[in-house]
């Protein structure tokens, strides 16, 4: 038995055990799909064609994933202008694995296989002989790395020992103090000594001036 039935605005010629692959469909992987609008169904030379659909038939399958298709490559040009454009696209996808058609009159016809949800990846990786590493089991990997990730301890600073020093200082400073003041007026009397000596022989050359013009005077 097949059947024709019609989802994102397209249509498919689908028999049990069939693996399609039709536009993006809400769902998780393993969750049933059922589609109604179903509009032929077949079996050998018996053909129901519906008007536009066929009541009561209906078509069942299993959500194996949803995932990107192949990129297709846009490209524009406009001649003579220097106008080149590359640019891309992914259409989202979901495949599916057609498990039963149910017929006009009730007859029902199932797949007997088992549905497998292997993914497109999956497949691809073994092709090539690599290891295949799902994304939920690379999500689930890195939350289990950063639980189980320690921290790192806070280790104690030791405590600084320079308080003893300021205080051995600060008493050299006070100590030095009177020091500096003691140093001062000995200084100064130092100083003062030598500007006394320096007066002296002034006022004596002062003192003989006048003896020297008396002298004089006699002299006439």
């Amino acid at each position: 038995m097949y059947a024709v039935i019609k989802t994102g605005g397209k249509q498919y010629r689908v028999s049990p055990g069939d693996l399609m692959v039709v536009e993006k469909l809400a769902g998780e992987p393993g969750s049933a799909v059922a589609f109604a609008e179903v509009l032929m169904v077949g079996e050998g030379d018996a053909v129901v064609v519906g008007a536009p659909t066929v009541a009561g038939a209906s078509v069942s399958a299993t959500l194996i994933e949803t995932r990107k298709g192949e990129k297709i490559k846009i490209f524009k040009k406009i001649r003579r202008q220097g106008y080149r454009r590359t640019g891309g696209h992914r259409q989202h996808e979901t495949a599916l694995r057609v498990t039963g058609i149910t017929g006009a009159d009730g007859k029902e016809t199932k797949w007997d296989g088992k549905v497998e949800l292997i993914t497109k990846g999956e497949l691809d990786a073994r092709a090539r002989g690599l290891v295949f590493i799902s994304p939920a089991a690379q999500a689930e990997a890195a939350a289990a790395a950063k639980v189980q990730t320690p921290r790192k301890a806070a280790v104690a600073k030791p405590a600084k020992a320079k308080a003893a020093p300021k205080v051995v200082e600060a008493e050299a400073k006070v100590d030095a103090a009177p020091k500096k003041a003691a140093a001062k007026p000995a200084a100064e009397k130092k100083a003062a000594a030598p500007k006394a000596e320096a007066a002296k022989p002034a006022t004596k050359a002062a003192a003989a001036k006048p003896a020297a013009i008396k002298k004089d005077k006699s002299a006439k």
